[in-house]
């Protein structure tokens, strides 16, 4: 009776498996929904001066129904993967398009160095108030009379009518390396007239998308699994930093990506390659430097370093050269004033490295730091993976942030493409906390204090996930080798 039975239940249990695939597949596509509409409310929620507190409580619920999309894809069919990321990649993004950028002002400063560059002027050389290039201020940058009593506008000096822009730090020149200068100049030569910030935000959503394309790219090549890429696709943060408010970080996450990419790639000309790649990623926002460590993971060569950082510096220097030969000013900009007034040389000045001076005194926190991320990045680079890159720069990069404790959320859209090419999502805690102490330091008022709490809070989640994740290894390895 048995040999008649099995072909009978077989047909039986594949409906099942069948059913269960399709229904895991539409909880995700419904939950997506979910996310997409909850983030269009969100972006359209003009309240980071009038509620703060209220704009966070929208992101956080974003994150939770990200979070639910991410467990939901787990049970979706290897199949059906793709198509599903694919169409929740396109529909995020794109909720970052539904209304002017409203926590960053940036994207104003990118326009405003694109129109001086389209009219043969080094972005270096002038402050946005500077009456020498009045005449390319356009009435959207620069308003006039009541549009100036916006808690976003900044004063312009001089002239009997009230004047005022959009563009943050007004008096001060340019802090973008030239790789980010050229491509505001590239946005602002194919913008039609008059178009705005709406090109720069649809530039940054094709951006993010290529991001996506790149992860999905490389997981794909490293026989990885594809959903890893949904934890950039998918985040919050995405549409809000990368898109809505349409930070040039997202051309260094796109670079950084592809360099570590290559660099994984077996062959002196493919690591010469990422290393140029990687050069440019630096030359668009210094921030990607802090992946170059990931990047020489199990080097043992100084040759196959050199392979690396010789290409990038290169590629830095060349980057750089024609605006040192078009300005007459300094092209470093207000780069050493924006160190002085985030805190960085000063910690007392500000919540930078929170969690060190819960335990040391300010003036050691600097060099404590620079101490823990030596430690960590000789280690990355004596341990790490070379076919893993990613790994070891998500780890430096993860411990930098939650040594250094950055107030702007934009900064962790490095952070998340790394988690999205490892897997280690316990990093995306550290996302959050950037995010929280962006929106909430003005709610709480003690901005110190609230760094220390949310970045405290995620580096204990890292270090749970951490340590369940090695014990689970652990306890795989000791059963593989019991007789």
């Amino acid at each position: 009776m048995k040999p008649r039975t099995a072909p009978a239940t077989a047909p039986a249990a594949g409906r099942v498996a069948t059913a269960g695939s399709a229904a895991a597949t539409v909880v995700t596509a419904a939950v997506l929904a979910a996310l997409t509409a909850v983030l269009v409310l969100t972006v359209r929620h003009d309240g980071y001066f009038t509620d703060p507190a209220g704009l966070f409580g929208r992101y956080a619920a974003c994150w939770a129904l990200f979070a639910l999309a991410l467990l939901a894809l787990r049970r979706v069919p290897v199949a059906r993967v793709l198509p599903l990321l694919l169409a929740g990649a396109v529909a995020v993004t794109v909720t970052g398009l539904v209304a002017a950028p409203r926590t960053s002002t940036d994207s104003y400063r990118y326009a405003w160095d694109g129109r001086v560059q389209s009219a043969g002027i080094s972005p270096y050389d002038h402050a946005p108030q500077d009456p020498a290039v009045a005449p390319l201020r356009d009435p959207w940058l620069f308003p006039t009379g009541a549009a100036c009593a916006g808690p976003d506008r900044a004063r312009i000096p001089g002239g009997p009518v009230r004047h005022c822009t959009r563009i943050n730090r007004p008096a001060v020149h340019t802090i973008y390396p030239p790789v980010a200068e050229a491509y505001f100049l590239a946005v602002d030569r194919l913008s039609p007239e008059g178009a705005r910030h709406k090109p720069l935000q649809i530039g940054a959503g094709l951006l993010s998308l290529g991001v996506t394309g790149a992860l999905l790219l490389i997981l794909r090549r490293r026989g990885r699994d594809l959903r890893r890429a949904a934890y950039w696709a998918w985040c919050p943060a995405v549409p809000v930093e990368a898109v809505n408010n349409a930070h040039v970080d997202v051309l260094g996450v796109l670079l950084a990506v592809i360099g570590l990419g290559l660099v994984a790639a077996r062959g002196t000309g493919r690591r010469a390659a990422g290393g140029l790649v990687l050069g440019a990623a630096v030359a668009t926002k210094l921030m990607p430097a802090v992946v170059m460590p990931g990047a020489l993971s199990g080097v043992r060569r100084v040759r196959d370093a050199a392979a690396v950082l010789v290409p990038a510096a290169v590629f830095v220097l060349l980057a750089y050269l024609p605006y040192v030969f078009l300005s007459h000013d300094s092209v470093l900009g207000y780069l050493g004033g924006y160190v002085d007034e985030e805190g960085y040389d000063d910690p007392s000045a500000g919540s930078r490295y929170a969690l060190l001076r819960l335990v040391l005194p300010d003036d050691r926190a600097l060099p404590v730091l620079l101490v823990a991320m030596a430690g960590v990045s000789l280690y990355v680079m004596w341990r790490g993976d070379p076919l893993r890159p990613w790994s070891g720069s998500l780890l430096v990069t993860g411990w930098a942030f939650a040594l250094l404790t950055p107030g702007y959320s934009w900064y962790a859209l490095l952070l998340i493409a790394l988690v999205g090419l490892d897997g280690r999502w316990e990093w995306l805690g550290v996302a959050v906390a950037g995010a929280a102490v962006y929106l909430l330091a003005p709610v709480f008022g003690h901005r110190s204090a609230l760094s220390a709490t949310v970045y405290g809070a995620a580096v204990l989640l890292v270090l749970i996930a951490s340590a369940v994740r090695w014990r689970h290894r652990t306890s795989c390895t000791r059963s593989r080798n019991i007789p």
